[in-house]
């Protein structure tokens, strides 16, 4: 894949960012443009670890998350912890927003993002690098990923629900 897919960049080098830029900086084009939806799934897909994955998906909510949510928790908290925290958060802002639309109770994000950040954090640890595979091996390992975080979060709300 592209070089800018496998690089990472310093925690605080992105900090000053512009949201524009740092959309740029994820997606290899400006912020609206029409290839932003293609270059996004391509790279998070594409990546070579789950934490790789998170980098390009969404990258106007992933910036949001990092300067609003992930940074000031980082200041007080381990970064793995601040990390797995800041899923739990945007899970539960998908869930307010989810039962904002349904007008009923919803508790399905939360804990599938924190099972996905915990899968990031533990990819970290073993050094996930799936950078020398083909992409479509890259694609499924990740889409993998999502499910098996996925079924027991339906299997938990389905109990509390």
């Amino acid at each position: 894949m592209d070089k800018i897919q496998t690089e990472k960049p310093k925690a605080q080098r992105w900090q000053s960012y512009t949201l524009a830029q740092y959309v740029a900086l994820r997606n290899g084009v400006p912020l609206g443009d029409g290839r932003s939806l293609r270059n996004m799934l391509q790279r998070s897909f594409g990546a070579a670890s789950f934490a790789g994955f998170w980098r390009y998906w969404n990258p106007i909510w992933g910036y949001g998350l990092g300067r609003y949510v992930y940074v000031p928790l980082r200041r007080v908290l381990p970064p793995a912890v601040a990390f797995i925290l800041t899923f739990a958060i945007s899970g539960g802002l998908h869930d307010l927003a989810t039962m904002a639309v349904r007008w009923s109770p919803a508790f399905l994000f939360t804990p599938w993002f924190v099972l996905l950040g915990i899968g990031a954090v533990l990819g970290r640890i073993v050094g996930m690098d799936l950078g020398k595979r083909p992409f479509w091996m890259r694609a499924a390992v990740n889409l993998t990923y999502l499910i098996v975080c996925l079924l027991p979060a339906l299997a938990l709300r389905k109990e509390i629900l």
